[in-house]
């Protein structure tokens, strides 16, 4: 059967975001997701679990913290926003980070959220929730022992897109100085959904005009005043490398700093991996950014 040229740009688009899809993409998957879920326990067993912290109604608005040991003074926060293709994932699984963090002296904190699949598919709560959180540690770092004026942020995957979505957000609505953040890192993201909305492999979720137009990071890089760090992997899917450059290359042009980091020799799942590691390329730009470069 011939395809036809519909057809073979559906297919197209499918594979440029698939990790499964096109091995030499990430054949290393499952794998490197153990490895994550297990440096997570071994990391939670020698530096104990973390302080969890309720910044909402719903049992899911949680914060998970690690605060730095016997500081001498108010410490800087690097809160984190995972991934799962927007789908439910427990921030417990990727805590390993942490550990890297604190021996920089920097709190750490992840944020835990509704998902696409219990809202019908509609990713919109998931952003408010995360402004949410963001916001409730802003309110509450000193209470912690750190500084609200030297928090970053990052996020993975549909954890990039939620926190650049936040970068864009109205701060002062929540109760923050208009730019609370010090620095951002997305990476691994998607920063336009139009691509999403049309991909099959992401047909659970429901983006029409007004949510494609208010969710995609892209759209509104007038109102992202942190400076930002993109990164993506030279072996990810080229519908994330692509994005990357493109929100970059919108960023610079509206006067932002900004910097896009290729990590050559890295897939999907191993950038999240590389960024709890303090010498690799991606862990050492997160924790130069959190301690004020």
């Amino acid at each position: 059967m011939i395809q036809s040229p519909v057809d073979a740009q559906q297919a197209a688009l499918d594979a440029a975001f698939d990790n499964s899809a096109v091995p030499a993409h990430a054949p290393n998957k499952a794998q490197v997701i153990r490895r994550m879920e297990q440096r997570s326990l071994s990391m939670r067993a020698r530096i104990g679990e973390p302080q969890v912290q309720a910044y909402g109604d719903s049992p899911v608005q949680q914060v998970s913290f690690y605060p730095v040991p016997a500081p001498t003074e108010l410490s800087p926060i690097h809160v984190h926003i995972h991934g799962g293709a927007w789908l439910q994932r427990k921030a417990e699984t990727i805590l390993f980070p942490a550990e890297a963090f604190l021996a920089a002296g920097v709190a750490f904190a992840a944020i835990d959220f509704t998902a696409a699949n219990e809202q019908a598919g509609d990713i919109r709560p998931m952003v408010r929730q995360v402004c949410e959180g963001l916001a409730w540690l802003v309110r509450n770092a000193r209470a912690l022992g750190c500084d609200h004026q030297r928090i970053t942020i990052s996020g993975f995957s549909s954890g990039a897109q939620l926190a650049g979505a936040a970068l864009a957000a109205d701060w002062t609505q929540l109760g923050c100085a208009r730019t609370p953040f010090l620095g951002a890192l997305l990476f691994s993201g998607v920063y336009d959904l139009r691509a999403i909305r049309r991909a099959k492999p992401f047909s659970y979720l429901v983006i029409d005009d007004a949510v494609e137009q208010a969710m995609s990071p892209i759209h509104h890089v007038e109102r992202v005043d942190t400076p930002t760090v993109l990164a993506v992997g030279e072996s990810e899917p080229p519908e994330f490398q692509r994005q990357s450059t493109a929100f970059a290359a919108a960023l610079k042009r509206a006067g932002k700093s900004v910097e896009l980091l290729s990590v050559k020799g890295f897939n999907h799942y191993e950038m999240m991996e590389s960024f709890g590691h303090p010498y690799s390329e991606l862990g050492h730009a997160a924790i130069t950014l959190a301690r004020g470069g």
